[in-house]
């Protein structure tokens, strides 16, 4: 009985597929198992207090948890939804540390928040969603289309330029205090250091005898 081409070619594929099925069965179980999962443990966050033009403000942290079966590096962000109409913030205002962590399965990583209010800006409500979910990665069969977050609500209040500014170097002061003190003593030790070089001057010699 005489085999056409084609049906050497079906052999072929059915051949190939024979040897490699236990190594390919194999690997579809693992790709199909894999699970990416986060989740947050922090409620929703609200600023009790009117928020100020320059300040600089420590916000509440929160705690991301790796959910899934897989050792997973994960991202901050801000985001916004559409059917809040309140103000939105610039995602440039925040900052997380750290922006970027990896977490295994069953564990968590802390992550604290800071907002730093620009010195001009409109006053009023403002809402966003504090995010976190899976980097991008090139692992074959894990999904990153997933992520959870928390309800940021604040107030702005109205001030002109120089209120903000005034506030933005008290908040400085506070938020990164003691260094921001120790910084400023050395400033202005250099700075009387320079005045007492202008205009005060020293001449010491030795007389002989």
């Amino acid at each position: 009985m005489a085999i056409s081409y084609s049906q050497k070619s079906l052999l072929a594929l059915a051949l190939a597929l024979a040897l490699a099925i236990t190594g390919l069965f194999v690997f579809s179980y693992s790709v199909v198992l894999a699970k990416v999962g986060v989740g947050m443990g922090a409620g929703e966050i609200r600023v009790d207090e009117p928020v100020k033009l320059g300040g600089i403000y420590e916000l509440p942290s929160v705690r991301i948890f790796n959910t899934g079966d897989e050792i997973t590096t994960y991202g901050m962000g801000v985001a916004f939804h559409q059917d809040y109409h309140q103000l939105r913030p610039d995602k440039n205002w925040f900052s997380f540390n750290p922006s970027t962590f990896t977490i295994h399965p069953g564990e968590s990583q802390e992550v604290s928040i800071t907002m730093i209010v620009p010195l001009k800006v409109a006053p009023g409500d403002y809402f966003s969603f504090i995010e976190s979910g899976p980097v991008p990665t090139n692992a074959p069969g894990t999904s990153i289309g997933v992520a959870v977050g928390t309800k940021l609500y604040f107030t702005l209040a109205p001030a002109n330029i120089f209120q903000a500014i005034g506030f933005r170097i008290s908040s400085f002061f506070k938020t990164y205090s003691p260094w921001s003190w120790g910084g400023l003593g050395f400033i202005a030790f250099i700075g009387l250091l320079f005045i007492f070089k202008k205009f005060f001057s020293f001449n010491i010699a030795m007389r002989k005898k």
